[in-house]
């Protein structure tokens, strides 16, 4: 069995909801999506998503003609070929959208789906409900929280940083919510490096005051593992970061320097191989990781095989237009299938409907980084976000 290509499908779309955080407080509804297909000489294909620039260049010189089995040695092979420019920026996204290609089509290769291909012993992961929720009014983020919790889900995440009276009021409603699903709630805040380190043991310790945050996300840069210890040390929630860097190299400082308490794996840190590579590490530390959200929750194949995870994210706002998927969410777990490999399909009926018809609006995603982030804390004018 041989790689012949690869055949990359770009489309738009919009979400039932806008999402947002203290970056993009009125949050976007628009975002750029890209199914990725890897060929072969058998009519068998892999997989994936996204991609960018890149991947035409690393399956010409690394994978084309290459047996698609050997996902491992295929993964440092290409991880070498970008060493010069580095495993970051559309080299990563390359080599991540590629990875999972890879270990789609080796999953469906073997009859399985990708979670027992992994090694996992079931097919069921914890989740978390997480509304990236700035955009909402208080009505609309307690109906998203209740949504969830009848679903099971008893633990979630509010994106917090721009106004403390209004985090304490949204952190409220939060709780109340979760709570209907009869658990006793599991409250985390997210401020997405918008606070400095000083700034984030000020606030946590008047949040701590009102209540029981279970882990306070990206309170520092994602790098500086002085600032966050510094955070770890003073507050009495864990701290939880990592989603944005890019390698087992990254993360390591964090950890060596007791920087990280939960460490956020995602497809971001070099696709199912270098996402479970940092799980492995963490785990040598006796460190919890907690997985990020991703479009029809595929990651949760990986998270099921982690002996160290926690639960994954489950932002629900509304990604797949054109995909079929194989998997639920019942009593607070996400439970994967058994269809082969990732268990999605791509609907080609609803994709060309999608490329022939995009949403008239541009997407703003990524949220840029907002002004005044780490320095000072802003403010928010009057009308800028609806809960104001």
């Amino acid at each position: 069995m041989k790689i012949t290509g690869f055949r990359a499908q770009p489309y738009q779309i919009k979400l039932h909801r806008p999402i947002g955080d203290a970056n993009c407080p009125e949050g976007g509804q628009f975002m750029p999506g890209q199914a990725l297909f890897l060929d072969t000489d058998q009519g068998v294909s892999g997989i994936s998503f996204g991609g960018g620039a890149l991947v035409s260049q690393i399956v010409e010189h690394v994978l084309l003609g290459e047996d698609p089995r050997g996902v491992r040695g295929l993964w440092n092979r290409m991880v070498d070929y970008v060493f010069k420019g580095g495993n970051r920026g559309e080299a990563a996204a390359a080599v991540s959208a590629l990875d999972i290609a890879l270990w789609d089509l080796k999953a469906r290769l073997n009859g399985e789906p990708l979670w027992k291909t992994l090694g996992a012993s079931s097919p069921k992961v914890r989740a978390y409900a997480s509304g990236i929720d700035s955009p909402l009014s208080d009505d609309q983020l307690d109906a998203f929280y209740r949504g969830m919790a009848a679903r099971g889900v008893s633990a979630g995440k509010l994106k917090c940083g721009l106004d403390l009276e209004a985090d304490l009021r949204r952190i409220g409603i939060m709780r109340d919510a979760l709570a209907s699903s009869g658990q006793r709630p599991e409250l985390c805040i997210d401020v997405n490096e918008y606070w400095s380190p000083k700034q984030t043991v000020r606030f946590m310790h008047e949040i701590e005051k009102h209540y029981d945050i279970t882990w306070i996300e990206e309170p520092a840069r994602r790098w500086d593992y002085e600032g966050l210890s510094q955070v770890s040390r003073q507050i009495k929630a864990a701290v939880a970061t990592a989603e944005n860097l890019k390698s087992i190299g990254e993360v390591y400082p964090l950890i060596h320097n007791q920087a990280v308490d939960i460490i956020n794996v995602s497809t971001a840190t070099s696709g199912f191989t270098g996402c479970r590579q940092v799980a492995h590490l963490a785990y040598a530390y006796e460190l919890p990781v907690s997985m990020m959200n991703c479009q029809a929750n595929y990651m949760a194949h990986l998270a099921a095989a982690l002996p160290n995870h926690l639960s994954m994210e489950v932002v629900d706002p509304g990604r797949e237009h054109c995909l079929d998927f194989d998997n639920h969410i019942e009593e607070g777990f996400i439970v994967l299938g058994d269809k082969p490999g990732l268990g999605i399909e791509v609907n080609e009926q609803k994709l060309r409907a999608l490329q022939e018809n995009p949403p008239a609006r541009k997407s703003n995603f990524p949220f840029a980084r907002r002004e005044g982030a780490g320095a000072y804390v802003k403010g928010v004018e009057e009308g800028e976000v609806p809960w104001k």
